[in-house]
């Protein structure tokens, strides 16, 4: 143990007052759209590695084989409709988007302010000609 002694004049003194610290956190409508896109791009990671687990484990069925195979390729069509989208709303609308699909839901998140239904509606039946089935689309429009 050391003990270290100094004279009262070298001892900073220090006042509440001097607390006067101001930050402030600026959070853009492309923040949000990437922590959408980095949370949905986790989940599907982590899907992906839940199915490629049983791929590899020796214990599991054939059954459980086929369908965590059959799980991964759905994931992998996912992600590639996920950015055939997000692609197709950036060329044609100038807008960043986060898609999230699940099933034949698909929810669209739109970094602008609201545009109003005629937009929404032209996104909607932009996506939807991708599609040869009726999906059910929906957008939000994220601002700050």
């Amino acid at each position: 143990i050391y003990y270290i002694t100094l004279p009262d004049s070298a001892i900073p003194t220090f006042s509440a007052n001097e607390t006067n610290l101001q930050s402030t956190i600026e959070v853009t409508d492309s923040d949000i759209i990437i922590a959408l896109k980095v949370e949905e791009e986790e989940k599907i990671l982590k899907e992906m590695e839940d199915a490629q687990k049983i791929l590899l484990d020796n214990a599991a069925t054939t059954e459980e084989k086929n369908a965590a195979y059959e799980t991964l390729q759905q994931l992998n069509y996912k992600k590639g409709k996920i950015v055939e989208i997000e692609k197709l709303i950036k060329e044609k609308f100038e807008v960043d988007s986060c898609v999230k699909i699940e099933g034949n839901k698909i929810n669209i998140t739109l970094s602008c302010e609201d545009k109003g239904a005629e937009f929404a509606n032209n996104v909607i039946k932009e996506v939807q000609t991708l599609y040869n089935t009726q999906m059910y689309i929906t957008i939000k429009f994220q601002s700050k």
